[in-house]
């Protein structure tokens, strides 16, 4: 697991750099959800980048859109598109690398997502198209736990459900904030694992910065029961570096040029 710490580390040294160089928010959400989208990309998803439309391909939605710049470094870094084009592009006008995703923006985008409460619908009817067209693919949904506020992730939950779509995984970053204040005091999420599987979910908790139990619980996906599976991941918002984690600021704060120096030493990379 090593690797991915290092791999991991990295993606986070550039989701801080490109927020520095563009001036864009939403730094702590995407830092909380790195490992998740690493292991993903580097262990799970059955996706080519060099044919990245391909119909048979597993699916990934960015449910919570707003975390996109892991995503772009990590699909940059996995061959999806050029690095450089991220480096010198990113939230620039007329760019392909908006500061939240627009659908097929760039190769492995596959939908517009930011304004939230979208993904795990959008997932649920590409699942169920999959099995209709009889495609073995499985599909993936990253969502927020702010997000879970939305009647419509609900809605998909219960459909899920109802379908008998085995081969849906939600994943739920659990950070515990969202952009103004403690996600438990803005609404009783809460226990999370028990109301997924109250809806009919294969569930299953984890520790969302721990690569072993990540790769664990997608191990175990699809469930032979037949249900959808949630897994719930307890992470840290800001995760990588102390003076970002745990403080909701940096939902919105800008680092300086010296903090990008600071954070670089803290991950490792300097």
């Amino acid at each position: 697991m090593k690797e991915l710490s290092t791999y991991a580390a990295s993606i986070r040294s550039k989701v801080i750099q490109l927020s520095h160089q563009a001036r864009t928010p939403h730094l702590g959400s995407s830092l909380s959800c790195a490992d998740l989208i690493v292991a993903l990309y580097k262990s799970h998803l059955r996706i080519d980048p060099q044919n990245a439309q391909d119909p048979t391909r597993d699916r990934f939605f960015l449910s919570k859109g707003h975390a996109v710049t892991t995503l772009y470094a990590v699909l940059a870094k996995q061959g999806f598109f050029p690095e450089s084009e991220l480096d010198q592009t990113y939230a620039e006008p007329g760019s392909r690398l908006p500061e939240h995703p627009s659908r097929n923006c760039v190769p492995g985008i596959e939908a517009s997502t930011g304004s939230l409460g979208h993904g795990l619908g959008l997932a649920t009817g590409v699942a169920l198209a999959n099995r209709i067209q009889n495609i073995d693919a499985k599909t993936f949904a990253l969502l927020s736990d702010g997000e879970c506020n939305e009647g419509s992730i609900w809605e998909a939950a219960m459909t899920a459900a109802a379908l008998q779509l085995p081969k849906l995984c939600a994943i739920v970053d659990v950070n515990k904030w969202q952009a103004t204040g403690r996600s438990a005091e803005v609404l009783a999420l809460e226990p999370l694992h028990e109301k997924f599987a109250s809806f009919g979910w294969e569930t299953h908790r984890i520790d969302g910065h721990d690569f072993a139990a990540i790769d664990k619980a997608l191990s175990s996906f699809p469930h032979p029961s037949g249900k959808p599976t949630a897994i719930i991941a307890d992470t840290i918002k800001g995760k990588g570096v102390s003076f970002m984690e745990d403080d909701n600021n940096w939902h919105y704060r800008i680092p300086n040029a010296d903090e990008v120096i600071a954070a670089n030493k803290e991950l490792g990379l300097a």
